[in-house]
């Protein structure tokens, strides 16, 4: 059976997340109900990453077989098309790939963006886009601080207690700090894998430094108390974004 790789876009604010779920309409659900339409087949949809909640995505990757050699442009355009309707995904690219490829166990790298924006008056045209913060940052200690988490650690403080991983130990390669657009801070994190709701607790703690309620002494005393009742605040899931994942074969 031939397998295809897409590269999905979509605005998590009205879905329960990316995994199928009994308590919602989730991402993967309304992408296998326009397979289903466009191809008659029931199939399932793998992803590179089980996004949240409110959690957005420019550049999740997901795998599928299907029974028929379709060309990837109209794999793109047929699913597009039903998608429409619903609104909330976008398939941006479909490529035929070896049945080797797995979105989730061939992938090298992740990268998500965490948007702030940071300024007095609320949000209109990005509410659940982003988290609001309105008191101001101190970017440059955010950055600072963050690039203490750098390289490996136990981050048990700033994962869920619900995360199912075995190990909670992570090397991060990337967490950037820096000023966005117009009024935002942007948070880059980027590592081969994430404990669930990692990216979110360490934005929330990360925001008190910029706030300067916590020092870096605190934001590491945290990290070594390997205890989640260490954590800051957890970030809300608006402002959070799977912008890309790298495979082998990808420059």
């Amino acid at each position: 059976m031939p397998r295809f790789r897409l590269t999905i876009e979509y605005n998590g604010r009205d879905y329960v997340g990316w995994q199928r779920q009994i308590n919602g309409i989730s991402v993967q659900e309304i992408i296998e109900d326009a397979l289903e339409t466009f191809c008659g087949e029931r199939v399932t949809l793998f992803g590179a990453g089980r996004t949240d909640a409110g959690v957005h995505a420019t550049g999740q990757v997901a795998h599928v077989d299907l029974a028929r050699n379709w060309p990837v442009n109209t794999v793109r355009d047929a699913l597009n098309a039903y998608l429409r309707e619903e609104g909330g995904a976008t398939i941006l690219r479909a490529e035929q790939v070896p049945d080797t490829f797995d979105a989730r166990f061939s992938a090298r790298k992740r990268h998500y963006l965490y948007r702030i924006l940071n300024r007095r008056p609320p949000p209109t045209i990005l509410k659940g886009q982003v988290w609001w913060v309105w008191k101001p940052l101190d970017v440059e200690a955010m950055d600072k601080a963050a690039k203490l988490l750098l390289g490996t650690h136990d981050f048990t403080t700033f994962r869920s207690t619900h995360c199912q991983a075995k190990n909670p130990v992570r090397t991060m390669e990337r967490l950037d700090v820096v000023r966005g657009w117009g009024d935002e801070v942007h948070i880059h994190a980027s590592a081969q894998s994430f404990l669930h709701n990692q990216i979110r607790s360490l934005a929330g703690s990360l925001k008190l430094v910029g706030e300067h309620r916590w020092s870096e002494d605190d934001l590491m005393r945290a990290l070594e108390a390997r205890d989640r009742k260490h954590c800051g605040p957890v970030a809300p899931p608006d402002g959070l974004y799977l912008e890309r994942v790298d495979y082998d074969e990808i420059d």
